[in-house]
């Protein structure tokens, strides 16, 4: 009996050695997107509140869980009278809705620096399944003592799937707003 419960400590402390719990450097990482403005050109920005944990047991990550949240109100496009817009009912809504949300369910590894990260995104109230690419930067030993990863995740949303569909009808034709709207994260991660 004494061996069997020696046994289940070693396996339980090995299995608590090989868990991973990271941590979103907000410092070195970044919440950006970008969507067609006028047909003809982009408009950029980005949300300065979030935070994030990723959890994988697996050195190459191909185990990643992922759960992160964004602060509407800290929405920046570099002018306050269209960010104060993006804030409002026509677009997030951010009194009624203050969070976006991630949380992955899914990951498939397609080489040592590519994977598809699957899960739901919840935007308006709505949730949707979404796919990011994501390109693994890899991992490094800081100055400190800290192990970091890295991580850059990529996928495109119809805006309207989520209730974000104010727009205007331009007189030469087209849409002042794109549907499309490509969200980008770079990740820094440090190990717990």
């Amino acid at each position: 009996m004494k061996k069997l419960f020696i046994l289940l400590a070693g396996v339980s402390m090995a299995a608590a050695a090989t868990a991973q719990s990271w941590t979103l450097d907000k410092t070195h990482s970044s919440i950006n997107f970008s969507v067609s403005h006028m047909v003809v050109s982009e408009a950029t920005g980005n949300f300065k509140d979030f935070s994030g944990e990723v959890k994988s047991e697996k050195s190459d990550f191909s185990d990643l869980g992922v759960n992160f949240t964004i602060k509407v109100a800290s929405i920046n496009t570099d002018d306050e009278k269209r960010d104060g817009h993006l804030k409002s009912p026509d677009f997030f809504d951010a009194a009624k809705f203050p969070d976006i949300t991630f949380k992955s369910t899914n990951i498939k590894k397609i080489n040592d620096k590519k994977y598809e990260l699957t899960g739901d995104l919840t935007m308006k109230g709505v949730t949707k399944k979404v796919t990011w690419e994501v390109k693994y930067n890899g991992t490094v030993k800081d100055p400190y003592g800290n192990n970091r990863a890295g991580f850059k995740a990529t996928t495109t949303v119809d805006r309207k799937d989520y209730g974000v569909s104010w727009n205007k009808t331009l007189d030469a034709g087209g849409v002042a707003v794109g549907d499309d709207v490509t969200i980008t994260v770079n990740a820094e991660l440090v190990k717990k």
